[in-house]
C-alpha cells in the first residue's frame, strides 16, 4: 500500500478482554496475497454448524462474496460451517472469475470440514477490481483450519484491517433461562462508509439458541439503527456485510419467536454491541479528527429523520466548517432542505453543543457564541436539530472531513 497513516486521535488506549463464545474457532494466517508482514485472513469455524444471518450492501455492483452469501442464506434451513474473510482483494467486479474464486474457496474448506460449500460463508474487502486465486485463498484457509492455533477477537480483528488504524472489537453478556449467553463482534471499515453500509465488514457470534428467521429479523432492523446511521463519506461500497452466527451453545431452549420476552436483554445487548462498533468505524474514518453526533427530532417518521440526519452528515460543506471549527449553522440549515423530507422551514430549529443558535425559522437574536466555538474546538461535537413536523427522532454519527481524507485515497492502490 502506499504512506502508512496516522493512527486515528480516537484510537482506545486499550482493549477490553473479550471471550469468544462457546462452539466459535477464530484462526488468522499471512497469505501474503497483498499485504507482507501481517495477517490477512481470518476463518471462523463452527465446530458444531450456526445458525446464520445477515444484511449486506444495497449497491448495485455487489461483490462476488455478498451474491454468494445472499445465496447461502437463500437456502432452505440455512446452516453455517465456516466463514471466510481475506484482506487487501474485494473480489468486487472482477467479473465470472469472482464467482468462480467463491466457489473454489467453498469447495476447498468445505472437503476439509466435511460440509456443504453453501455453509462456508465469505467476504472480502481491499481494492475493488483485483482478482485472485480462489485455489490460493482456500488452500491458505484450509492450512490455517489444520495448523494455525485459536486466535483471540482482537488478533482476528487486526486481520482484516485496510486503512483502518485501530481493529475493532465489541462484546456483552446476559442471562437467559439461567445461561450466560455471551456476545462477540469484530469491525472493519474507515473509509467508503456510507448508509446501506459502507465499505464495511462486522461479524457478530454469540452461543444464543435462536431460529434462524428470528435471527434474520433482529438483526436487520439493529443494523438501521447502527451500521445503516452511520456515514464517513457518503460512498457506498460494493461489500457491506454484516453477518451474525449463533451457535447454540449456551444452552437457553430455543428462541423461535421475534416476541419472546427472554429476547429483550440479548435484543439491548447485540443493538450496543453493533452500535459500538459502528461508533468505532466512524472514528477511525478516514482522516477524521471530530467525532459528530447529529440527532434530528420532530420529523415526520424515523426513516425521515435518519435521511435528515445523513444528508446533514454528509454535507461536504458541513464537514469542512466542522474541520475548521466554525459553527455554520447556514450549512446545516441547507443541508436539512437538499434531503427531499418533511420539514418546516419557519418551526426548524439548529443547537450545536446544547446551545440554540437558530429558532423558528431564523437566527437567534444575540445568542451566546462563546460556549459554542468552545465546543467547536473539542472532539466530540453535537448537532441537534428539530424540524417541527412529527415526533419522530433519529441519531446519525460521522466525522469531519479533512485534507487527510484525500491523502489517504489518492494513494490507495499504490
Amino acid at each position: 500500500m502506499g504512506a502508512t497513516h496516522s493512527v486515528s486521535p480516537f484510537a482506545p488506549k486499550a482493549y477490553p478482554e473479550i471471550a469468544v463464545p462457546a462452539g466459535v474457532r477464530l484462526l488468522t494466517a499471512a497469505t501474503g496475497m497483498r499485504y507482507r508482514n501481517r495477517t490477512d485472513l481470518f476463518v471462523a469455524v463452527f465446530e458444531d454448524g450456526a445458525t446464520p444471518a445477515g444484511i449486506f450492501t444495497k449497491s448495485s455492483m455487489p461483490s462476488a462474496p455478498v451474491d454468494f452469501c445472499r445465496n447461502a442464506l437463500a437456502q432452505n434451513n440455512p446452516t453455517a460451517k465456516a466463514l471466510i474473510v481475506n484482506a487487501g482483494q474485494a473480489n468486487a467486479f472482477t467479473g465470472k472469475t469472482g464467482a468462480q474464486t467463491c466457489a473454489d474457496v467453498a469447495d476447498r474448506v468445505a472437503q476439509a470440514l466435511n460440509c456443504r460449500e453453501y455453509e462456508v460463508y465469505q467476504a472480502s474487502t481491499g481494492v475493488i477490481g483485483a482478482k485472485f486465486s480462489g485455489e490460493t485463498l482456500g488452500n491458505h484457509a484450509v492450512t490455517a483450519v489444520k495448523n494455525a492455533k485459536n486466535a483471540g477477537l482482537l488478533d482476528t480483528a487486526k486481520a482484516i484491517m485496510t486503512t483502518d488504524t485501530f481493529p475493532k472489537i465489541a462484546g456483552e453478556a446476559v442471562k437467559i433461562d439461567g445461561k450466560t449467553v455471551k456476545i462477540a463482534g469484530i469491525a472493519k471499515g474507515s473509509g467508503m462508509i456510507a448508509p446501506n453500509m459502507g465499505t464495511m465488514l462486522a461479524f457478530i457470534f454469540t452461543d444464543l439458541s435462536i431460529a434462524q428467521p428470528v435471527l434474520q429479523k433482529l438483526i436487520a432492523a439493529i443494523g438501521e439503527k447502527s451500521f445503516n446511521a452511520i456515514t464517513v463519506d457518503g460512498d457506498t461500497s460494493t461489500s457491506d456485510t454484516l453477518m451474525i452466527f449463533a451457535t447454540g451453545k449456551a444452552g437457553n431452549a430455543e428462541i423461535t419467536d421475534i416476541t419472546d420476552p427472554r429476547l429483550t436483554d440479548f435484543t439491548a445487548a447485540l443493538a450496543g454491541v453493533c452500535e459500538n462498533l459502528a461508533i468505532q468505524i466512524v472514528k477511525d474514518g478516514e482522516g477524521v479528527t471530530k467525532f459528530v453526533t447529529i440527532t434530528v427530532r420532530e420529523a415526520e417518521d424515523f426513516l425521515s429523520a435518519r435521511a435528515i440526519g445523513l444528508s446533514i452528515a454528509n454535507s461536504p460543506l458541513v464537514k469542512t466548517a466542522i474541520a475548521g471549527e466554525d459553527a455554520n449553522w447556514g450549512r446545516i440549515v441547507a443541508a436539512i432542505g437538499k434531503s427531499g423530507q418533511k420539514a418546516d422551514r419557519d418551526l426548524t430549529s439548529v443547537k450545536i453543543g446544547g446551545v440554540t443558535i437558530a429558532k423558528d425559522g431564523e437566527a437567534v437574536p444575540d445568542y451566546d457564541e462563546e460556549p459554542v466555538a468552545a465546543h467547536m474546538k473539542t472532539e466530540n461535537i453535537d448537532i441537534e436539530v428539530s424540524v417541527g413536523v412529527g415526533a419522530a427522532s433519529a441519531t446519525v454519527r460521522t466525522g469531519d472531513l479533512t485534507h487527510a481524507y484525500i491523502d489517504i485515497n489518492a494513494d490507495y492502490r499504490s
